[in-house]
């Protein structure tokens, strides 16, 4: 099957967020299937930087007075081809792909992302020629959300014999749609019958999500719960009447992980390496981990008996309130907490004022670091994420493989990755985290001493490790899932 992935950003090329990790271990992962797959993005500067402009010419074409180039490179050591479509006005400049150096959204968002859907789309309508024919369009998130839409206008107005490409839209994070003034609408040149409320319009605003969600043949997110929830106000944002009308054509499909990359055994970020069958190595890593924060092992005559770990984005989404709303009593506990993250300015202040505060209880490392995120998903006992809403979340997989217990909130991909310690489960041997229901302060809490408790029975405890680090959530698993949902 050929299959024209879509996306903004793809690892390690670019990479803002988790879209780069699917984007770039999902196509290899359908490549290592023996499917034939391009990743499809656009050549900003710091891309082509990286690459030390070293790509293969595949096409220069004329669009809207632009000239572009259609490059091809590949990523070592998978081999992974991808295309960057090259327009300079549009991509070659610096910043990240949305936000300048000053950290505001470029002006021209949509014009770029437009214009980069279009391109996309005549590619796989076969416009520019090139020497491969995509039978699945995989779109991703809303700056691809045009695709499906500039694709079934060019069928609309064109008479062809060759077969339309069917074409997939992806929701990783409902809450980013891309929304844009009319005036952005017009400048694109869509035609005047989208503008719509069945279409492409949103209360007065052109919706690129809307252009995936109306016009792609299916739509997935990345999470069975998520699905349910997106058809409900309250995690829907405004779009539940859309995606309920479309819900036959919606499914939910657990991201995966490297397990290459995230796995103990062969970790070399790690203090010790270990693996479930040298489960007691682990501890290793907590020591480790205490020492490099000089955070005491003893308190008095009283060993910590709790590593609570957290590595986030610093934003409302991932329940920062609960925890800073928790702090002052969660220090009463005989625990600790490391926290590695970055983003908005009075949680990274709080989080900081914290530290300094407790520096026997807390540590904060404020920006994101590869080596460290290991660390601590490797030393903690416990990994905290009680966010008020995840699509999938990707740092409670790595938890799991790291027998690391995951400490979350019931929504989206949490509640479907981890399971509660409850009698039941634990009979069973399902058991592998702890979750609480209500995004309250109090909540947070009583999970947090729930799991102090079950910690004090270290056989109990052994036995929820090994559960969580024998789940299989390989991207080889998923790519099969998606492949099924290629073949409908």
């Amino acid at each position: 099957m050929n299959i024209l992935f879509s996306s903004s950003e793809v690892c390690p090329l670019i990479k803002t967020g988790g879209l780069a990790d699917v984007t770039y271990n999902l196509p290899r992962a359908l490549k290592n299937l023996h499917h034939s797959v391009r990743v499809i993005i656009p050549a900003y500067q710091s891309v082509l930087n990286k690459i030390d402009h070293k790509y293969k010419l595949l096409k220069t074409v004329q669009l809207e007075q632009h000239t572009i180039r259609i490059l091809e490179t590949q990523i070592a050591p998978s081999g992974l081809k991808v295309w960057l479509v090259d327009c300079a006005p549009y991509f070659d400049r610096p910043g990240n792909p949305y936000i300048n150096e000053q950290g505001q959204d470029w002006t021209d968002n949509a014009l770029r992302f437009g214009f980069f859907c279009k391109v996309v789309a005549m590619i796989a309508a076969n416009q520019i020629k090139l020497k491969w024919r995509a039978e699945i369009v995989h779109c991703n998130d809303w700056q691809t959300g045009l695709v499906p839409v500039y694709l079934e206008n060019y069928y609309l107005k064109n008479t062809t014999k060759m077969k339309k490409p069917k074409t997939i839209f992806t929701i990783h994070n409902l809450a980013y749609q891309g929304l844009f003034p009319y005036k952005s609408f017009q400048k694109l040149g869509l035609p005047d019958h989208l503008w719509s409320y069945k279409k492409l319009e949103y209360y007065g605003q052109l919706s690129f999500i809307k252009g995936g969600l109306v016009f792609a043949d299916k739509i997935n997110t990345v999470s069975p719960t998520y699905v349910k929830e997106i058809l409900t106000p309250e995690f829907a944002c405004g779009l539940e009447g859309l995606l309920r009308y479309r819900q036959h054509d919606l499914i939910g499909i657990i991201n995966g992980i490297d397990d290459n990359e995230w796995n103990p055994a062969k970790d070399t970020h790690l203090s010790k390496s270990y693996s479930i069958k040298t489960l007691s190595e682990k501890i290793k890593n907590k020591g480790a981990l205490q020492q490099k924060f000089q955070l005491p092992q003893l308190v008095g005559k009283q060993k910590i008996p709790l590593l609570l770990g957290m590595v986030s984005r610093l934003s409302e989404q991932k329940g920062l309130d609960l925890l800073l709303d928790s702090i002052t009593e969660i220090i009463k506990l005989p625990i600790q907490l490391v926290i590695l993250g970055s983003g908005e300015a009075r949680y990274e202040t709080a989080l900081a004022q914290a530290a300094k505060k407790y520096p026997d209880k807390i540590h904060v490392s404020l920006g994101y670091d590869e080596v460290l995120a290991h660390q601590i998903i490797a030393g903690a006992d416990c990994f905290l994420m009680p966010s008020l809403y995840e699509p999938c979340g990707l740092t409670q997989l790595y938890s799991l493989r790291y027998g690391t217990l995951p400490l979350v909130r019931a929504v989206g991909g949490l509640a479907d990755t981890v399971t509660d310690v409850i009698d039941e489960t634990i009979a069973n041997k399902t058991a592998n985290g702890f979750i609480f229901n209500d995004a309250t302060a109090s909540a947070l809490h009583s999970a947090i001493e729930r799991a102090l408790f079950i910690f004090q029975n270290k056989t109990l405890w052994k036995a929820l490790q090994r559960s969580g680090m024998q789940q299989d959530f390989s991207w080889k698993t998923r790519a099969k899932q998606y492949l099924q949902l290629y073949q409908q």
